[in-house]
């Protein structure tokens, strides 16, 4: 069966930068990008090269080592900004500016202090501009989320005669519910004059825990490229969770929907930006979450250990997790506690097992988690009441 690509733009090293605490050097967004490409992102948003010598310096040395993907510097819809993009990104291979200009009318109102003919005006010649310097240029309406989808059509019409490739439909403040974001992109695939020649992309905020829902309808309705973030990391709640939508899409092979990630580096990547950045993951993090594959329920951990689809719907290998983890807690039962038992040399008998697990049970309610030591600690309880163990 035909499946449609979705596009990955990564914009860890712009967006999820400007998390407060997690500024990176230029050695360290050489590092993070290197990986990205390595993973398979289809483009990389560099950075915003106006905004800071550093952050110039930055997108120039990324366009000089990336290999794969397309290299993307941000713009306002400022000539200046556009022209000091055009040179940050002289040596990519696969340049793109993203230049575009605020749609919502709190935007255009309190922002700009424009009107709508003002605004339709300058994303129009921003686009243009942008083109005389590179052939992909991605036009984002900023506050789409919040922008009438009538204006939202008009802006994006104009920018697809300006020549704009990309069409970014930002849920700039996380708002929109999925089945509202999803209309809006249906909506532009329907009146947006020449929509058959661009691609369509979802850059959705997480404020109200939607982001990555929102992504997802917005390409169940057309579009076929997705902003996201390693770890969901970006401003205020984050931004589209890299790891959660090429997920999603590769367990759900009926949307006949791919991308060109490699999930087996999932995990590792994950690491390696919370390491560089500082970025702690929240241990229930889907996907990459210390927690994401482990059990200490003892009703989930008897189906685990009998088979692994019974409570998990992904192969931890497939995202470059080791193995399941079975975490011993009072609420384990004999199973989990049997099985972990054997992984450490120890072959129980069902009658010793009862009475094991009875100390065990002693060590659980005395602490959160029985470590792998307690283990061996209840084992030489078992022993000194003189009870050979098999």
């Amino acid at each position: 069966m035909m499946t449609d690509k979705v596009e990955i733009f990564d914009t860890t090293l712009r967006d999820g930068e400007q998390v407060p605490g997690c500024k990176l050097n230029t050695k360290q967004k050489l590092k993070i990008a290197a990986r990205l490409d390595e993973l398979g992102v289809d483009v990389i948003e560099a950075g915003f090269p106006v905004s800071s010598p550093g952050d110039f310096t930055s997108v120039q040395e990324i366009s000089k080592i990336v290999k794969n993907s397309a290299v993307c510097g941000l713009t306002r819809a400022v000539k200046k900004d556009i022209e000091v993009a055009a040179e940050a990104l002289k040596f990519a291979t696969k340049p793109r500016i993203h230049t575009g200009i605020g749609t919502s009318d709190s935007h255009i109102k309190y922002k700009f202090k424009a009107s709508r003919e003002e605004i339709l005006e300058r994303a129009a010649t921003a686009v243009e501009y942008a083109k005389t310097f590179a052939d992909d240029v991605e036009f984002y309406a900023e506050d789409a989320g919040r922008t009438g989808n009538e204006f939202l059509a008009k802006v994006c019409t104009e920018a697809v005669k300006a020549g704009a490739t990309v069409l970014n439909i930002p849920d700039t403040t996380g708002y929109c519910l999925p089945e509202e974001y999803g209309k809006k992109i249906k909506y532009l695939k329907d009146n947006v004059v020449g929509i058959e020649n661009v691609i369509i992309s979802c850059h959705c905020h997480n404020d109200l825990g939607l982001a990555t829902a929102n992504a997802i309808a917005g390409i169940t309705n057309g579009a076929r490229q997705i902003e996201c973030t390693i770890n969901g990391i970006g401003e205020r709640a984050g931004n589209t969770a890299l790891e959660e939508v090429v997920m999603i899409l590769k367990q759900h092979p009926y949307l006949n929907l791919n991308t060109n990630i490699n999930p087996k580096l999932l995990y590792d990547t994950s690491l390696m930006v919370s390491r560089e950045m500082g970025m702690f993951v929240q241990p229930n993090k889907a996907i990459v979450g210390a927690n994401a594959f482990a059990h200490s329920s003892g009703i989930h951990q008897d189906g685990v250990i009998k088979n692994r689809e019974t409570y998990e719907i992904i192969d931890p290998a497939d995202v470059g997790v080791t193995e399941s983890a079975i975490v011993l807690t009072a609420r384990s039962g004999r199973a989990a506690l049997a099985y972990k038992a054997k992984k450490m040399g120890y072959n129980l008998t069902k009658l010793e097992l009862d009475i094991v697990y009875h100390e065990f049970l002693n060590f659980a309610d005395a602490k959160k988690e029985v470590a792998d030591h307690d283990i061996h600690t209840i084992m030489d309880i078992y022993r000194k009441n003189n009870r050979a163990i098999a």
